[in-house]
């Protein structure tokens, strides 16, 4: 493909591309960013695109594999470390959300939902909640792991339409 006719192809979907960045990053700024990066990365792997190939398709693989990277970017960057000697920072006691009557009474709202459970579901969620992994609680329980993931989802949503109110 000639590179006139490349830019050309790139600048028709420019607005395609704006509103999938839209959609990406729900920001106006944001999404004008990204616009840019990807029309610039597709500018400077020119030569990588390969002709008979799904233009459109390989613009918008780049502006989202550009809005994955960058948002592992921020996760990372926004990831704390605590290296003081004795792990002060992570030692320090953590909002627990029970400062207030509501986050009390719905603890022990959900907590009663919980245990009101069969112990078919009641069981294996309860494990997932406290940290055990899917396969863990498969082992304990001599349960295939399907089950099991199944059983955790159907006990996460029954409890989601209990409490659809406190969203």
């Amino acid at each position: 493909m000639a590179s006139n006719e490349f830019q050309t192809k790139l600048m028709g979907l420019q607005s395609n591309l704006l509103n999938f960045a839209l959609m990406l990053t729900s920001n106006r700024d944001n999404a004008y960013d990204l616009l840019q990066d990807t029309t610039l990365k597709a500018l400077s792997n020119e030569g990588k695109y390969v002709e008979n190939t799904n233009f459109k398709g390989w613009v918008f693989t780049i502006m989202r594999n550009i809005f994955i990277n960058n948002y592992r970017r921020v996760t990372r960057n926004a990831t704390v470390v605590d290296q003081t000697e004795d792990l002060y920072h992570l030692n320090l006691s953590q909002d627990s959300g029970l400062e207030s009557p509501e986050g009390s009474i719905g603890v022990s709202e959900i907590t009663e939902a919980i245990n009101a459970f069969s112990d078919d579901y009641r069981i294996p969620f309860s494990m997932h909640v406290a940290g055990y992994k899917y396969n863990e609680i498969a082992e304990k329980m001599n349960l295939p792991l399907g089950t099991i993931k199944s059983r955790i989802f159907f006990a996460r949503k029954k409890l989601q339409s209990q409490f659809a109110d406190y969203r």
